[in-house]
Parts: C-alpha cells; structure tokens; sequence
C-alpha cells in the first residue's frame, strides 16, 4: 500500500471529533423524533451523509486505543443501525447494500494489485502447505465441534445422525473462509509492508478460490441426503470447473483492457471502476461467473503484465477510502443485534473453536524452516476474520436447503458477526508489533 504522512492528533483534534460525533448523532436523532416520516422524505441522504461522517469521526476516536478503523464503522454501523438507535432504518440499509458491488469490485482489485508474482513464485511452497493444513484441521475440528452442540440447536430438531452429520461438514466448510474485505481494509488504513502483509495478502486472497470449490463439492455430496431425486453427479464438478476458469479467463480479458486504458489515456478512473462495478458485475452474474475472482485476476495481470499496477492501486485506494466507510458501516448496521443476543453463546463457542483451530493449524504449517520467523509467529492473527464472503456462502446453503437453512443462516451471522468485530482487532495488532504499519 502506498505511504502517506501521518498527522499527530492532539486532545484538543480528539475533543473536537467527539464533539462533532455526539452533535451529529444528536441533531439526527433529534429529527427523527420530532419528524418520524424523516426517513421517508430524505432517509437515503441522510444515512449516507451521517454515516460517512460519523463512521470517519468513530474510527479516528477508536484509533487512540489501538483499534482499527474497520472497528470503528463497524461499531458505529451497529449503534446507528435500526436495531438500536434507528437513526438509519432498515429500508435505507437494504438500499445501501448496494455500495457492496462497488466495495468488493475494489478489494478485490486492489487485492490483485497486491499480488506480486514474485511474492506468490518465492513463497508458493509454504503457501499451498498452508492452505492445506488450515483446511484439513478447521475441517476436522469445527465438523466435530458443531456436531457435538448439534442437540442444542433447534433447527436441527428431527434431523437423523446422518443428516446433523452433513450440516455438520456444511458448516466446517464455511468455517474455512476468511475475509478479503476486512483484511484489505486493515491494510489501507495501515499501508503495511512487510512478511504478514504479505503473507496475509497472499492466504487470504486466494482462498476464495478453494472455498467455493469446497462447498460446490460439500453440496454435490450432502443434497441427496435431503432430496431422494438427487444424486452425487460430476456434472457439478463440471459446471464449477467452468464457472472458474470462465472466471480467470474473463479477468485476464478485463485486466489486459483496463491496463491499456490506464496506459493510453488514464483519464476518469473513478468512471471506468464504477463501470466495472456495475455493468462488468451485473455481466459477470448473469453468466454465473465468480466475481471476487474475476476482478482478483484483472488486478493481477495489471499489476504483472503491465507498468500500470501503482495508478491502479492508486485510484483504487482514493476512491476505497470513502466505499469502505459505507460498505462496512452498512455491515454493522445490517446485524441483527437481538438475533446475536440470543445465540451469542453458541456464537462464541464456535468462534473459539475456530479461533483455536485456526491458530493450531499455523503452528503445525509453520514448522517448515523456510517461512520467515516473523509468519511463524504472528501469521495466524490475519485468518480470523470473516465477513461478506462467509454471509454469502450461508445464502447459498439456505437456498439450497430450505429445511435447515434459515436457522444455519442465523448463526452465521452471529459468528461472523463476533469473527469481523474480533479478526481486524488481532490483524492490526500484529501489524503494529512488528512495526510494519506506516
């Protein structure tokens, strides 16, 4: 990430920001008491406009504890959002969750941008290692953990030793991804260089790639356990195989011609993102196409095929410092707090248990005497976020069974929601440590 000069924040630059955080969420509550069709008339507007300012605002006040600016948006997501205070209502959130096209277009692209194929070439060995230890044991682990607190899931009341056995490997495999977003995120606002930024960039950015081809694989296996008309077909291998490599080759083709454009115009960035975001995305969807991996390999060949990785990045991150404000506050906005209350036990249980498994999983990867000591060390605190991509595979599975689905789906999002709070926390942390924030 490129450098930028820092400014020291005085008390007094702290006293204002929380002066002008309370006056904000005071003057929007104020109206939304006196005038309660607000939202109505201007809730649109003014969710945005509040949200930028107040979620900047957040993030700068957390910032004097260490926190991650992530955490701040996310925070004040929550408070703001129409499970507690109200101040931005369920329709303008609904409304909102569209900045996610736009927001995940850039991180993934920034995330290609990021991956250098000398850093993939020298270090290829001790990623795939890592890749497949961290599979094999969160597979092991979070199969067995969630069958054994299966009984006290109402849900999975009525379902055979068989059928909590397969929502069981369901739920591991979707315990097995990471947070592109979050992690991308952490490192615009730290602008990190160094073994865990590399090496987070390089885990976290390609597992998107063996998470949907294990859950492809997982619902082939596990539907006809719910559907007697259904049987275990290599037609869906097919069809994921297609779907990926449509993928790659559909983001090489975007990286070549944007490449191109940067190269002999590089005028209007921001148009030509937002039209990638859009109208490339909504193109990408119907020829049912990975998204997140099309616009990792578009970054990809930009950054290796080409000179114009720096302006790509660079027009990436200006515009991505206003896009994630929105895109993660609106997060926090989203999660259903009373729906965390009541399941925030088993919430927690499980993200310990993946927490745990996660961390156990480094130290055996690690063992190998050619990652740098540093990874060994601290190469794990990246891995515990999750966020868009997980909620994204838990509507995948309610879709595909209806009789477990909603209840699995709730649950997802108690524990992303713990995981995306907890993850940024522990990734800064060990950014700072070893002094590679900037």
């Amino acid at each position: 990430m490129s450098e930028v000069a820092t400014v020291k924040k005085t008390l007094g630059t702290r006293a204002t920001q929380f002066a002008a955080l309370f006056a904000a969420t005071a003057l929007l509550w104020g109206v939304t008491q006196v005038a309660p069709d607000f939202h109505e008339a201007s809730g649109l507007i003014a969710s945005v406009g509040f949200l930028l300012l107040a979620g900047m605002l957040a993030s700068e006040l957390l910032e004097t504890l260490g926190l991650p600016h992530l955490t701040g948006y996310l925070a004040l997501g929550v408070v703001a959002g129409p499970h507690v205070l109200g101040l931005v209502d369920q329709t303008a959130v609904h409304r909102l969750l569209h900045v996610n096209t736009l927001a995940l277009t850039l991180i993934a692209l920034a995330g290609g941008v990021e991956l250098r194929w000398e850093l993939l070439k020298d270090g290829w060995r001790s990623l795939v290692r890592a890749h497949f230890v961290q599979t094999v044991v969160i597979l092991t682990v979070m199969t067995g953990v969630f069958f054994a607190v299966a009984p006290r899931l109402a849900f999975l009341d009525g379902l055979s030793m068989p059928r909590v056995a397969a929502v069981s490997v369901l739920w591991a495999v979707v315990a097995v991804s990471r947070s592109p977003s979050a992690t991308l995120a952490i490192l615009s606002q730290t602008h990190a260089r160094g073994p865990i930024a590399s090496f987070a960039l390089a885990f976290v950015m390609s597992s998107d790639v063996f998470v949907v081809v294990m859950l492809s694989i997982a619902l082939s296996v596990v539907q006809p356990l719910f559907d007697a008309t259904a049987n275990v077909s290599l037609s869906e291998l097919v069809v994921l195989g297609h779907e990926i490599a449509g993928s790659i080759t559909l983001g090489t083709t975007l990286g070549l011609g944007l490449a191109a454009y940067l190269r002999l115009f590089g005028q209007q960035v921001l148009l030509i993102l937002l039209g990638l975001a859009f109208v490339a995305g909504e193109a990408i969807h119907y020829l049912r196409f990975d998204p997140i991996l099309t616009f990792l390999i578009a970054g990809f060949v930009v950054q290796n095929l080409s000179r114009q990785g720096p302006r790509l990045l660079g027009a990436v991150e200006r515009t991505g410092s206003i896009v994630f404000v929105l895109f993660f506050a609106t997060a926090g906005a989203h999660l259903d707090v009373a729906l965390l209350r009541e399941l925030w036990p088993m919430a927690l249980l499980l993200c310990g248990a993946r927490a745990a498994a996660t961390y156990f999983a480094h130290w055996v990867s690690s063992r190998s005497p050619s990652m740098d000591p540093v990874v060994k060390r601290w190469g794990a605190a990246p891995l515990v976020s999750q966020a868009g991509l997980t909620l994204g595979l838990s509507v995948v599975i309610e879709k595909t069974f209806p009789e477990f689905g909603a209840g699995l789906r709730s649950l997802v999002i108690a524990t992303v929601a713990v995981n995306e709070l907890v993850g940024p926390i522990l990734f800064k942390f060990a950014l700072d440590r070893n002094g590679e924030s900037r």
